[in-house]
């Protein structure tokens, strides 16, 4: 069949007739050589407006087809990767339109299931691969490189017919989890770049994600502050317990995607995912928290942060007020005022 076949179909397929056009437009684009970027965008055009009203059948018959599609359109293979594993699996273990990044935020929003269709990738990335192992038994990790876990932090081994795990102590634990998120985000580095100029707030996002991942709190607190505007001391708060409810409205506010707020969360506080339950709630959090109580969050910090520069500011009624030796000349003023 030529591309101008291809580009026919939708003259000539009955008007109403959705599962036909829907799996004929595919079966004409697979069997294009090399399909120009026209012609992946109207499959993409052709396709989408339809994907609701197809039944499942042709959803996996579509999903299968597409697997071994060298040039296949991305946003038609993300939208079926969001389908149960039963129609996605193809696509999840074969497709090269799936990226390592894609991979990790599937895995993020659908758990196992699709972790585990994933986990039988041709030439996995490693990251991931440890990630999944990660999920099907959270209480232990692998140790893929002895210089990231010293013997020290060694405090248990279990011993198996075929292979020695090792469980870590929570801090070597969360150290290694921002590790491989490290490593996968750089892997990614470049199809990232590629997009980075069309994400609004793309600057902030990259300088909280590198500081999470340093694992130094102080570092990302400050990133935080100055993506919100707010005091310092706020927003070491915001992170000082095991609570991300207020780091996920900062986020919000900041209008992330789920994925990035959940690589940010994860950096921050790698020990509260244990498990594909715990994503998919932060997940669904995250989704029904609407941006404007997020903002109105943030406004209320930001009102916080005025009140406490006007306090240190002004002085208190009757108070003396003692300035350090290098602001002494400067506030000779307001230790005038406050004598009165």
């Amino acid at each position: 069949m030529s591309s101008s076949d291809f580009r026919q179909i939708a003259i000539r397929t009955e008007s109403g007739k959705a599962e036909r056009l829907f799996r004929a437009a595919v079966s004409a684009f697979c069997s294009l050589a090399r399909p120009s970027r026209r012609e992946i965008g109207q499959l993409e055009d052709l396709t989408l407006p339809l994907f609701d009203d197809v039944p499942v059948e042709s959803r996996r018959y579509v999903a299968a087809a597409l697997s071994e599609c060298e040039y296949a359109p991305a946003a038609l293979v993300r939208r079926l990767c969001e389908e149960p594993v039963d129609i996605a699996a193809p696509l999840l273990i074969r497709s090269r339109a799936v990226s390592d990044i894609d991979l990790i935020a599937l895995i993020g929003r659908h758990g196992l299931p699709h972790a585990r269709a994933i986990s039988r990738r041709k030439d996995l990335n490693p990251t991931i691969a440890d990630l999944i192992r990660a999920l099907e038994r959270p209480t232990l990790v692998r140790v893929r490189d002895p210089e990231a876990a010293p013997a020290q932090s060694l405090v248990k081994t279990q011993v198996t017919a075929n292979s020695a795990e090792t469980q870590q102590t929570p801090g070597v634990a969360a150290e290694n989890a921002r590790r491989r998120l490290r490593s996968m985000m750089h892997t990614g580095d470049e199809a990232l770049a590629a997009k980075v100029d069309a994400f609004p707030g793309a600057d902030t996002y990259i300088k909280l994600r590198e500081t999470a991942l340093t694992g130094n709190a102080a570092f990302f607190q400050t990133a935080l502050a100055d993506a919100l505007d707010i005091d310092f001391s706020i927003a070491q708060s915001l992170t000082a317990n095991q609570n991300y409810a207020p780091l996920l409205a900062a986020l919000r506010s900041l209008d992330f995607s789920e994925d990035r707020a959940f690589l940010i969360t994860v950096a921050v506080y790698p020990g509260l995912f244990p498990h594909p339950q715990a994503i998919r709630t932060y997940l669904d959090r995250y989704r029904l928290l609407h941006r404007d109580a997020a903002l109105d969050k943030v406004r209320g910090w930001k009102t916080e942060t005025l009140s406490m520069a006007a306090r240190n500011a002004s002085p208190t009624n009757g108070d003396s007020r003692k300035a350090s030796n290098s602001d002494e000349a400067d506030a000779s003023g307001l230790r005038a005022s406050s004598r009165k």
